[in-house]
């Protein structure tokens, strides 16, 4: 039988071997991608060491295995397109559609290694042959591995172990680190399992998981929540957006969003936006599954799985909705996290902030919301600015609570009821009917509406007094106290006119808040206090009186 025989330009190897796969993930990730095409349900990777030092890596698969043929003809074929000579079909066993597309992953092997043993069974036959860095890179364009065992009948199972010895690498293996990493390139379906194992025998096992495992999700986001069933991807694309609870650290490689095809990255994290300037990108991870991509008319992945062609107009089409697509994820971000913000400073502070900030006139609001947004939006400094918001609550206090502080008592009394349940249009109507019924209780005169005005009326002619007001509120010696019996007389007509009728010939409802506000009416209260508060000094004039005057 003859010789297995590798046939290539020295270069390409060293190019495209060492120079792309020179670390362990992606160069473990092509051997895995292999084990997954080859139809396996579980990759083991044993890492062994000895005095800390790497000696040698294994990658055991219970795949479909390697004929002869298949080592000659497809295996030691580099750049090799599987899809177009086989089909881009399902596997036989899983269903799976390929990974591998451009028959370069092999290459990752002298990435890592000087030397490589392939030991694989197919068929109830077994083969195995050794390459060798040094004399492949010796050799003229044509390399004949070594081959210890050629087609050996034997009645093992199908799969395939590689060894790599004689590694490049000369620090220990991390495999807590190279899992979290290996994590990150794959999307990972139940029927396929990674196991990374140790000189001592600890094990890993590489999920879905593992991904975002350092991540506090506080968010998450799935394609039905947020593909509209008219959308053109609404069957192409599968994907899980999370924001965090706290930024995501720079160096952790997770910020933006991982493109994976066929269950493996074919672009790495970003956010798709012409600018990343909000803070929200500070926050975001997650994936997205397109599959359509290893079907685009022409190869729009790069060899090195980080990027896609995004100039190919399909692409170029793919990103516009990406971008839409993450800054509708932006937008609910921010309406979610205000409300949980506004739960936790409540639930904090014991201070509804929503309705604290409601109630306030705007120019009070402006300057109390500044103060709060300032202390309140670094999660970092929460605990200590808790005191300090209760402290301003207790002086600028919802506007209602801060206003009833300062009502009449003969109106407090009679109002409390409806003011407490913030019904302040009744609180407001009830305050100028306990205002007409004061001025009734005085002047013991049956009088209502506008015409209460008039108990304030008087007449000052040739510098004297010729005709007494009913409640007399100043002496009326001087033009200012003369001014302010007439202003008591005018504000309470206009309370009456402006306020008392319109509020009592329609429903309630229909009049609050659409024509006054609540602030409206509270404002009115005031008002209402006001002209009470005057009537605490009054001198009722009875008609007898004035005729001895």
């Amino acid at each position: 039988m003859a010789d297995f025989e590798l046939k290539f330009d020295p270069k390409t190897i060293e190019h495209l071997g060492v120079k792309m796969y020179s670390t362990l993930p992606p160069a473990l990730a092509e051997l895995i991608s292999n084990a997954y095409d080859a139809d396996t349900d579980k990759v083991t990777i044993s890492f062994h060491e000895q005095n800390k030092e790497p000696k040698s890596i294994t990658i055991i698969d219970n795949g479909t295995g390697m004929s002869s043929d298949d080592i000659q003809n497809k295996f030691l074929v580099i750049g090799r397109n599987r899809r177009s000579e086989e089909g881009d079909k399902p596997s036989s066993k899983y269903g799976r559609l390929p990974t591998g597309k451009k028959g370069l992953g092999k290459l990752a092997l002298f990435g890592l290694a000087k030397e490589i043993t392939v030991d694989t069974v197919k068929d109830g036959l077994r083969n195995r042959f050794v390459l060798n860095w040094d004399n492949l890179l010796s050799a003229q364009g044509t390399y004949n591995p070594k081959s210890e065992i050629q087609d050996e009948k034997v009645t093992t199972s199908n799969g395939t172990i590689i060894k790599l010895s004689s590694l490049k690498r000369k620090t220990p293996f991390d495999i807590e680190s190279l899992a979290d990493s290996l994590s990150k390139i794959f999307i990972i379906d139940s029927g396929f399992s990674i196991e990374l194992k140790n000189t001592n025998g600890h094990k890993l096992l590489i999920n879905n998981d593992r991904k975002y495992k350092q991540i506090e999700s506080q968010f998450e986001w799935k394609d039905e929540d947020l593909l509209s069933a008219e959308s053109e991807y609404q069957s192409k694309i599968e994907f899980k957006f999370i924001t965090s609870k706290t930024p995501i650290p720079p160096n952790s490689g997770l910020r933006g969003i991982t493109l994976f095809s066929r269950g493996k990255l074919v672009n790495a994290p970003e956010y798709f936006a012409s600018s990343t300037s909000s803070h929200f990108f500070q926050y975001l991870t997650g994936w997205i599954k397109a599959d359509f991509i290893d079907l685009v008319d022409e190869d729009v992945i790069a060899t090195n799985r980080q990027s896609v062609n995004w100039d190919h107009p399909e692409m170029e089409k793919f990103r516009t909705f990406l971008s839409d697509l993450v800054m509708e994820t932006g937008r609910q971000w921010r309406d979610k996290r205000s409300s949980v913000k506004s739960k936790d400073f409540e639930t904090n502070t014991g201070i509804d902030k929503v309705k604290w900030m409601s109630t306030l006139p705007d120019d009070i609001k402006k300057s109390v919301e500044k103060i709060v947004d300032t202390m309140s939006k670094d999660e970092e400094v929460a605990a200590t600015y808790i005191p300090v918001i209760k402290a301003l609550h207790d002086i600028v206090p919802e506007y209602p609570l801060l206003h009833w502080r300062h009502l009449h008592g003969k109106l407090k009394s009679r109002i409390e009821k409806h003011y407490h349940q913030s019904d302040f249009g009744n609180a407001a109507d009830h305050g100028t009917k306990i205002y007409a019924e004061l001025i009734r209780e005085l002047t013991e005169k049956d009088t209502d509406g506008t015409a209460i005005a008039d108990v304030f009326s008087f007449k000052f002619e040739q510098n004297k007094l010729t005709k007494l007001p009913d409640i007399q509120l100043f002496k009326l010696t001087k033009t200012s106290e003369r001014n302010m019996q007439e202003g008591q007389g005018s504000l309470t007509r206009g309370l009456m006119q402006g306020f008392r009728n319109p509020i009592n010939h329609s429903p309630m409802d229909s009049v609050v808040p659409d024509v006054f506000s609540e602030l409206d009416c509270l404002n009115i209260l005031s008002l209402v206090s006001y002209l009470i508060g005057r009537l605490d000094s009054a001198v009722i004039n009875k008609p007898e009186l004035e005729n001895k005057t």
